[in-house]
């Protein structure tokens, strides 16, 4: 049996930069046609030169392989109108942190107050530029998200015209969300479609599968599950493959992230192919992202996955992916 698939892209992606950059764009730029750039680097990426910049030395690592960097800004409630104009050619998006509350985002927002924001979000509803959220408040850790809903849904409401997207989704609470605004849309990651909190607590602690958001309730997988197999229309795949180096991971201080670009497309047809819902894998994949994001060209290219076995190396560089070392049901030709 084999699948094909039509410009796949990732919605969420991580590439860090320098060493780790060389080693883990390569792993994306091979099988997908494209993927949105965070810009939560060290120092986030906030200006032209800085965005230009890390798109030309993404460019170098990944060669001549054909592959989009949908690049973003970190978010900044003083971005001007004009600002944005200057650079709307490059960016494909912005990203707005909470402070603190994930990887390098100590310079996120600390409060969202509408007004504060406006100036900005205003800017980008004129331009389209599309929002993306790391949805996540200060409240205990199982909450956060759910406790985010409603800033969500103020944001929608006060910037009907701003495509907003809630990232890597991981409750039932942001997928009831989805349908009451007709601007919120949603990334889902594979490791949320596949584990829960048992999974990387419940017996002893597996660091690799340690990330933020943190893996939720059964019920909450479910939720994802249901919206991604059917590929509703307002999600898209978004992996949020997070490298952090070996020794970063297993440590006293784990660093948070979940290392999936070089297996997603893998495993997820394998999920899509036990719930018998493979004819949807090509729209989660990437006719939904086209239809949400307006304002990018994709680069056509086709990959085909077979069923035959692959087993996943125990480390990629210094990283280690998920499922390291086990067997997976389908392979990348």
């Amino acid at each position: 049996m084999s699948i094909t698939l039509n410009s796949p892209l990732d919605m969420h992606l991580h590439l860090r930069d320098e060493a780790m950059l060389k080693t883990v764009a390569p792993l994306s730029s091979e099988t997908f046609s494209g993927a949105i750039i965070m810009p939560n680097l060290v120092p986030p990426v906030t200006t032209k030169e800085q965005l230009i910049g890390y798109k030309e030395r993404i460019g170098s690592a990944i060669g001549d392989d054909v592959f989009t960097p949908y690049m973003t800004l970190f978010f900044k409630p003083t971005y001007t109108k004009e600002f944005l104009e200057s650079i709307k050619d490059e960016l494909t998006a912005i990203k707005l942190y909470p402070a603190g509350i994930t990887t390098n985002s100590e310079g996120g927002v600390s409060g969202f107050d509408v007004e504060e924001l406006r100036p900005t979000l205003e800017a980008m509803s004129e331009l389209e530029i599309p929002l993306c959220i790391h949805g996540e408040t200060n409240g205990f850790v199982m909450d956060r998200e759910a406790e985010f809903v409603s800033i969500y849904e103020k944001l929608a409401a006060a910037f009907p015209k701003l495509t907003i997207i809630m990232e890597h989704i991981t409750t039932k609470a942001s997928v009831e969300a989805l349908d009451r605004f007709e601007n919120l849309h949603a990334t889902i990651t594979l490791h949320h479609l596949l584990i829960t909190l048992d999974d990387v607590a419940g017996g002893m602690l597996q660091p690799h599968l340690f990330c933020k958001p943190i893996a939720k309730r059964p019920e909450d997988r479910e939720a994802l599950r249901k919206v991604a197999l059917e590929a509703h229309p307002k999600v898209m795949f978004g992996s949020d493959s997070a490298p952090h180096p070996q020794h970063a991971k297993e440590a006293c201080g784990c660093a948070a992230g979940v290392f999936t670009s070089p297996i997603a497309l893998q495993v997820l047809a394998e999920l899509f192919e036990e719930h018998s819902t493979i004819e949807n894998l090509q729209a989660f994949v990437s006719d939904n992202a086209k239809n949400i994001y307006k304002n990018i060209t994709i680069p056509e290219k086709t990959i085909t996955l077979e069923k035959k076995s692959f087993v996943v190396p125990e480390k990629y560089g210094n990283v280690v992916p998920m499922y390291a070392g086990e067997t997976l049901a389908y392979s990348i030709v």
